[in-house]
Order: C-alpha cells, then structure tokens, then sequence
C-alpha cells in the first residue's frame, strides 16, 4: 500500500470509528455499522450487569466531527464481548463490514481508536493467528501485532483496503486480539442474542458431597432481573446448568444465548454446600431492530 493510499484508509476509518463515553467506567471505541445511528462496540465498554435495553443515560458516543449524542444500549452479548448502540442521528458514514473468514495469517491490517482518550489513533500490524486462545472459551480470535492501549476496546480492524475485519477488544501476550467482523454481522441480524440473567458473578472452587467443583458465586442481583424473581440472591453459588457441572463461565454465558423465551435450570447452593438446590428461570431476550 503506498503512503497516499494507508492516508485514504484511514481517514475513511476514522470517519466510522466514534468514541463511546461510560459515566462510570470512563472511554472506549465504537464502530458506525449504520448510517441511521447504530454503533457496535465491545459489551465490556459498556457498564456490565446492564439490562440489554436501558435509558442510555450513562452512555454517550462522540463522533469524528466532535459531535456528541447520548447513546441507548440495544443488545450486549457478554460471551462474545460485542454490543450494539443507538444514537439519535443519521446519515452517518457507515464502515464497510469485511468478510472475516477471508482473512489471513500474514495479512496487514489497521487499527483505529481512541487510546487514552486520543481520538482517531491509527497503528498498523501483521495477523499472527485466527483461533482459540486458551482461556478465553471457544471464542474465535484474530491475534495482530498491533499497539492497542485503553480505549482502542471496541474500534476497528481492518485490512489493507479498509474493510473491517474485527473488533479490537484486548491485549494478550503481546498481541492485540480482535473479534472476527462476521460475528457483528451475526449480531446485527439477531442470531447472538443473548438474555440478561441479572447476575454479577465470580468463579469459585466450592466442595459440594466431598468433592471440589467449579462454582459461580453470585456477587449482586440486579432488581426486577429474571434471577430476583428467580428468587436467586447474593451470596448464591451456581454448579449446574440443566443438570451438567459448570466448567466455566462460558458455560453460563452460552446458556444465556438464543432468540426464544425459555426456562432456563440452574442448579446452586445456598449456606449448605452439599445440599444442592435447583430453579426454573424464565429468559425474556432482547427484542433489537437493528438492520
């Protein structure tokens, strides 16, 4: 790529790269996927334990220009780290949504955000895998060289021609890692929704019938949640989903996952560790428009 041509791709990506302000939890990017107002960002730039559709009154998105809006979370997938937000405006430029299963290990690709409150940064790199990274569940990654810092989260990846091949969500051994665009895609058409269980949780080892096992204790209960009517309250440890031990929390998070309204088993403890308890939860999912 010459000098003249990185120079049009990035400004084409900053154009469609906003940053995403958190009144609690500080700054973060976002990527314009529509013109009409929607924005995709990472589920952890956003507050966790939000409702999938809140008033928006903690969120805001700044735009290129330096216009600001005020922001309403549409849907947060937590497993994939993904979410969508809707401002009030349009004729916005929206990035171009590559196709992430075309990417290759070799490729270079361009990241743009918000580092440190720095708008429009861009750094360049190399992709070193595509895959799994131990650790972090079954998620599919793209692994680059590219220098990411606080507030990169939720920007964009992109190739040579400025087509979005990922989202920049963190930094691990020294490579940032991405998720594929195709899972946005995915999103933005409904199949990644994801119910809101309520829950604040934290893995623990918990012995229930003289053996260890993994648990999730349950940190805060969110009001008017499924799990508060679920009668599920703090200090609750979850070991079973429909009567299979946890083995993470991406157990808990795919079990979230799904468009139809469900009961969902769980199995926990309560005081007694080994008197294992169990409820039905009803999951509502999040009903988004988001094409």
């Amino acid at each position: 790529m010459s000098f003249a041509g990185f120079g049009a791709v990035a400004e084409q990506l900053r154009r469609s790269t906003v940053q995403v302000k958190n009144g609690r939890r500080g700054l973060g990017s976002g990527i314009i996927v529509k013109s009409d107002g929607l924005v995709a960002t990472n589920a952890h730039v956003v507050a966790p334990g939000a409702a999938p559709v809140t008033n928006g009154s903690r969120l805001s998105v700044e735009l290129w220009d330096g216009s600001s809006f005020p922001a309403r979370l549409k849907v947060r997938n937590t497993r994939r780290d993904l979410a969508l937000l809707r401002i009030p405006t349009m004729n916005l430029t929206p990035a171009t949504l590559a196709n992430s299963d075309e990417l290759r290990v070799g490729e270079l690709v361009v990241a743009v955000g918000n580092p440190l409150g720095f708008m429009g940064a861009v750094t360049t790199g190399v992709v070193h895998a595509i895959g799994r990274r131990p650790g972090l569940g079954p998620t599919k990654w793209i692994h680059a060289d590219v220098q990411l810092a606080p507030g990169n989260s939720g920007g964009p990846l992109a190739d040579a021609r400025g087509n979005v091949v990922g989202v920049n969500t963190m930094v691990v051994g020294g490579l940032g890692l991405a998720v594929p665009s195709n899972a946005v895609k995915r999103l933005l058409a409904g199949d990644l929704q994801q119910a809101s269980l309520g829950v604040a949780v934290r893995a623990v080892e918990v012995r229930t019938s003289g053996a260890e096992r993994l648990g999730l204790a349950v940190l805060d209960v969110v009001a008017g949640s499924a799990a508060e009517f679920a009668s599920l309250r703090a200090g609750d440890i979850l070991v079973g989903i429909e009567g299979q031990d946890l083995h993470s929390l991406d157990d808990l998070e795919g079990a979230l996952e799904g468009t139809e309204e469900r009961l969902l088993r769980l199995q926990f403890v309560r005081g007694d560790p080994n008197k294992v308890r169990s409820v039905a939860i009803r999951l509502h999912c999040p009903q988004v428009a988001a094409a």
